[in-house]
């Protein structure tokens, strides 16, 4: 990607469509209510000959300092300085207004080229909009519509003008072979602050509002020279309490991220005990087949640390056995405590994730849990296990090959699998154990 352009606008002028309709892909939430957008995003645009970096931004408002819309602004503030050029929407069928006005004289100040696109154009619908924008004093307006495709041809010219201007900055983040890590939990529980406080910049929107952040945002990040790419998710409550369509679209896009991650951190209030949402979100991540570990933020708000920490582990260990031995980590995302911890446990289970286990290890160890503990018979007949591989990694999965796979107990599945997660320090993931009946050779 040679250059990087920002989409700026008031709300609900349609930056993230047109976001979604450069990359070509659905990454941003779109609703007809204003505000959904409030950090900045990115992705990877292409539009004819142009591969490009584009930055979706919150609607621009004005506000009193300290406000939720003032942190807004900042994040977008922060987007434009990483742009090379910024595309300033307006809404054509709407026509200008003074925001637009008083926004329009802001970017200037930036020093950075800017073209004005006037959106919601088709057919004849924005016409006057289209007409007023020349009063804005920032070159000759382009009248697309970005939700039916219309008029994505005149922004050629603006890419060809910021590709020759630009100074040709590559991605620093090779995102192929990055790790992407996920940071799910409720809401409010610090998953923005953390990735705040891991990537050394306020690149999160943050506050004491529960629900600040709605899209699923990826942040690329080196941890000690290895690419990184840390997604922050929306907080997830109980369904039934999830009621607003923007809320859902939120919860949707923080489920895409657990599946497309190959580590999860799922952070957790030490201050609130682990409940029963909480409980949800891990077996999600668990039913994923994703690697995980637990941090429990706002550590430095405990009382008695020592028994809160034996407690939550007794708690979340009887609690979570598809993520048996999962890493517990006390931190504090606010101060800084305890962050040093997480990225050399996020490698381990993620080695772990992505071991491959000979075969002849994997019978010698069936062999010495069938000596430990015969299987019970069905029938009156002993059920015969004969051979065990693995036939998948992240997460590690084993087939064994049985007599009478239908007849097997889940107590005896539950102790061949805790037998093989002790055997080979399967700790944290999801292991899962297949069951298939063999072929008889006389038959």
């Amino acid at each position: 990607m040679s250059f990087t352009v920002a989409i700026v606008g008031r709300p609900n002028v349609g930056k993230s469509t047109l976001f979604n309709r450069l990359t070509g892909k659905r990454l941003a939430l779109v609703d007809d209510q204003p505000g959904v957008t409030r950090d900045w995003r990115e992705g990877e645009g292409r539009l004819g000959p142009h591969s490009f970096r584009v930055l979706d931004t919150a609607g621009l408002d004005e506000a009193a300092p300290e406000s939720l819309e003032a942190r807004m602004l900042a994040q977008t503030e922060s987007a434009l300085e990483q742009a090379d050029g910024a595309l300033f929407l307006i809404d054509g069928r709407a026509g200008l207004t003074p925001i637009d006005e008083y926004f329009a004289d802001w970017l200037r100040k930036w020093g950075k080229p800017v073209r004005v696109v006037a959106n919601k154009c088709e057919g004849l619908a924005g016409e006057s909009g289209y007409l007023e924008s020349f009063a804005l004093g920032l070159g000759d307006p382009i009248r697309i519509s970005a939700e039916h495709g219309e008029g994505m041809t005149d922004l050629l010219d603006v890419l060809d003008a910021l590709e020759e201007s630009s100074d040709f900055r590559e991605a620093e983040q090779d995102s192929e072979h990055a790790l992407n890590m996920a940071i799910v939990g409720r809401p409010n529980v610090g998953k923005s602050t953390l990735i705040n406080a891991l990537s050394g910049e306020d690149r999160m929107l943050v506050g004491p509002e529960a629900g600040l952040t709605r899209d699923s945002i990826s942040v690329a990040w080196e941890d000690d020279g290895r690419p990184v790419r840390l997604f922050d998710t929306a907080g997830m409550r109980k369904k039934a309490k999830v009621v607003e369509r923007v809320e859902k679209m939120s919860v949707d896009d923080g489920l895409r991220a657990i599946r497309f991650a190959q580590v999860v951190v799922l952070v957790l209030d030490a201050t609130g005990g682990f409940d029963r949402q909480d409980r949800v979100i891990a077996h999600m991540i668990a039913r994923e087949g994703r690697a995980c570990i637990i941090a429990l933020n706002k550590w430095d708000l405990v009382d008695d640390p020592d028994t809160v920490l034996a407690e939550l582990r007794e708690e979340i260990g009887h609690a979570l056995p598809p993520l048996w031995g999962v890493p517990i980590l006390p931190i504090s995302a606010l101060t800084g405590a305890g962050l040093r911890k997480i990225m050399p446990k996020v490698w381990e289970v993620y080695e772990t994730w992505n071991v491959r286990i000979p075969t002849a290890r994997i019978n010698r160890w069936l062999d010495d849990a069938l000596a430990a503990h015969q299987p019970p018979s069905a029938s009156g007949r002993r059920i015969k296990m004969r051979y065990a591989t693995q036939i998948k990694a992240r997460p590690p999965t084993v087939l064994v090959f049985c007599s009478k796979p239908d007849a097997l107990p889940e107590s005896y599945i539950r102790y061949l699998t805790n037998s093989l997660r002790e055997e080979f320090g399967l700790w944290g993931i999801p292991l899962r154990l297949r069951l298939k009946k063999g072929k008889n050779p006389y038959a």
